[in-house]
């Protein structure tokens, strides 16, 4: 079956318990970090937009548990470059989520964008 979802993006990224587990840290943590980091981030609209995606039940389940995957390592904690280094520290967020974004694209309608846009404008920068 073919969603529109990138082919690369393979059966077993899709299992029910890795998404739940994905879906559950996202949601736990998704805003309050965005909040706190987005006016360091160039791809904040991005990274809201693809929220926003992920959270629409018409969003083929292949593609939510593709972004909900990015989603939740962008809030995990510990990653590859911690987020506290100055220069380096969101370069491997944004390359998951650059990797996740490209491979759903399709799916990320204006509606996404419009609500991503919005969300923006109500943080205090």
């Amino acid at each position: 079956m073919n969603d529109g979802t990138a082919a690369w993006i393979g059966d077993e990224a899709q299992l029910p318990a890795v998404f739940a587990a994905n879906q559950a840290r996202a949601r736990d943590g998704f805003w309050r970090k965005f909040r706190r980091v987005a006016s360091k981030l160039p791809f904040a609209q991005d990274l809201a937009a693809a929220w926003f995606c992920a959270v629409d039940p018409a969003t083929p389940f292949r593609a939510r548990a593709t972004l909900f995957g990015a989603l939740a390592y962008f809030v995990m904690p510990i990653d590859v470059i911690p987020d506290f280094l100055v220069v380096a520290g969101f370069t491997d967020d944004a390359s998951v989520l650059l990797a996740a974004i490209t491979a759903v694209a399709v799916h990320i309608r204006p509606e996404h964008r419009r609500k991503a846009a919005e969300a923006l404008k109500t943080l205090d920068r």
